[in-house]
């Protein structure tokens, strides 16, 4: 395929995959999403696809014939950040395709299914498989972790490119914790607020002595250490005259290593009143890469460019492969203003990672 037909395959089937809204909040539109990949890439019959369920959240494996340990796995995920429907719309200007989830990550996957197709069809039975999941941003329990506790899944080494950039390769993410907090108080009239106990003041008060607590372990320029946000605070409370009963509030933790989730929860409720109740939304130790060098000497034979290695803030379903002891490359094209809805990938670094991907797998492959 020369490079124009690539290209406006690439765009055309990012686009496509844009315009549906496969988010956790639209779950017939992440069916839908999914019958697309598969509509895509079984009409070759040259390997076995199936799809799982695990919590009604969808998932689909394409594998080899009788081949659940494929020397290379490619995996990407499908599930983007909710938006109105109406935001679910792209543009191509620029060189780059405009819409929501296009660089995290349909671009990605675009190119990705481009790959399992192209080695497929021409060669005879490569060890290739192609996964794609739906719950990456919920968490990945029901996706790639499913997959991996549940099927038997493995492989020789895994291409996940959901981070990075176009000169990068990941080797650490940070750990991170969402927490569920609840306070309960006593409601009255906002005229004689001493009869009632603000449920809502004393959330607010605790989350502010939450973030200052991780404000001191702020070390490094790069940011490199753990930090604490505030994404939800909260009360079911509807009359602007009645002190609040209960409150509720969301953080959103993350921490690199050597730091763990036991002594990152110490520090929580340390510092957190007893009053406050936690619950444990989502929890993931810090992660640590080994990519296959193999995957930057590609890199450098196609673009001329040495890859660095690079740290991610941001988690990912690596971490659920490298608790394997499954090597994971972990790099992606340029993409931009991710989960914002004129988030962006560039086209020209689509179809430069699409030959690096293309001359390594041909070299491991053989």
């Amino acid at each position: 395929m020369d490079t124009t037909d690539l290209e406006r395959r690439l765009v055309a089937l990012t686009r496509d995959l844009v315009v549906i809204p496969s988010a956790a909040t639209y779950p017939d539109d992440l069916e839908r999403c999914v019958a697309m990949v598969r509509n895509h890439i079984e009409y070759l019959g040259h390997f076995e696809v199936c799809e799982y369920r695990s919590e009604g959240v969808p998932s689909l494996l394409a594998l080899p014939p009788g081949n659940t340990r494929p020397d290379v796995l490619l995996c990407a995920h499908l599930d983007v950040i909710a938006h109105e429907r109406q935001a679910y719309r792209t543009i191509v200007q620029d060189g780059r395709i405009y819409g929501p989830g296009s660089g995290d990550m349909k671009g990605q996957l675009a190119v990705l299914m481009e790959l399992f197709r192209a080695f497929h069809a021409s060669s005879g039975n490569p060890s290739l498989g192609l996964c794609v999941t739906a719950d990456e941003e919920t968490g990945g329990d029901h996706g790639v972790r499913y997959l991996f506790e549940q099927t038997g899944l493995r492989c020789g080494v895994c291409i996940v490119p959901d981070g990075g950039g176009c000169d990068t390769l990941v080797v650490e993410e940070k750990g991170l914790l969402h927490l569920a907090l609840g306070c309960h108080g006593r409601a009255a009239h906002a005229a004689r607020p001493w009869l009632g106990d603000n449920a809502l003041e004393r959330m607010v008060d605790a989350t502010v002595a939450l973030r200052q607590r991780f404000e001191l372990l702020a070390e490094a320029e790069d940011h490199w250490h753990p930090t604490c946000t505030v994404t939800i605070v909260g009360t079911p409370n509807l009359a602007s005259n009645r002190v609040p009963a209960t409150a509720q509030a969301t953080v959103d933790i993350r921490f690199p290593a050597p730091c763990t989730v036991d002594e990152i929860m110490t520090l929580v409720r340390q510092t957190l009143p007893p009053e406050i109740q936690i619950t444990l939304q989502l929890v993931a130790e810090p992660t640590r890469m080994s990519p296959d060098p193999a995957f930057a000497d590609a890199a450098k034979a196609v673009t001329g460019r040495t890859y660095t290695h690079s740290r991610e803030h941001g988690g990912s379903d690596a971490r659920f492969i490298c608790a394997r002891d499954i090597p994971v490359i972990m790099t992606r094209p340029q993409v931009g203003n991710l989960h914002a809805a004129d988030e962006w990938i560039d086209i020209a670094s689509m179809l430069e990672f699409y030959h690096i991907c293309e001359t390594y797998l041909k070299a491991r492959l053989d």
